[in-house]
């Protein structure tokens, strides 16, 4: 059935471009003035047939999406989802216990020590062997 719906689909859409293609646009001022009025349809154009042919695709068209929609629609939804669960249905994380230190240890913070900017120090160079020459 998907398949069927999907080829009604996909063949309204291309039948609705072309149906959209065909009709005439505005052509400008020359149109206020009588000018192109030569046309294949005659003077009004084929406003008519072409409307209606148009209305019903696009009808079609709306009609084979929502099928579409609802046929692909997953029959039931998995734990996964977070829309089905809600804010009620997802887990808390677990309180963390703080424990205090034994008696008698305290933890002192020491202060960060003044910034310093650092300098780049070379590395000692390693002592560099002269090349035997060749023989």
């Amino acid at each position: 059935m998907q398949n069927f719906v999907l080829t009604i689909h996909i063949l309204t859409c291309i039948f609705l471009i072309v149906f959209v293609l065909l009709q005439s646009g505005q052509e400008g001022m020359g149109v206020i003035f009588g000018g192109g009025s030569s046309s294949v349809f005659g003077s009004t154009g084929a406003g008519g047939l072409l409307v209606r042919v148009t209305a019903v695709l696009a009808t079609i068209f709306l009609i084979t999406s929502l099928a579409y929609n609802i046929l692909t629609k997953p029959s039931s939804l998995g734990d996964s989802s977070l829309m089905t669960k809600g804010a009620a249905g997802m887990a808390a994380p677990a309180p963390v216990k703080q424990t205090p230190p034994p008696s008698g240890v305290t933890f002192e913070e020491k202060a960060p020590q003044s910034a310093a900017p650092l300098t780049a120090q070379p590395a000692p160079a390693a002592p560099v062997q002269p090349a035997k020459p060749a023989q």
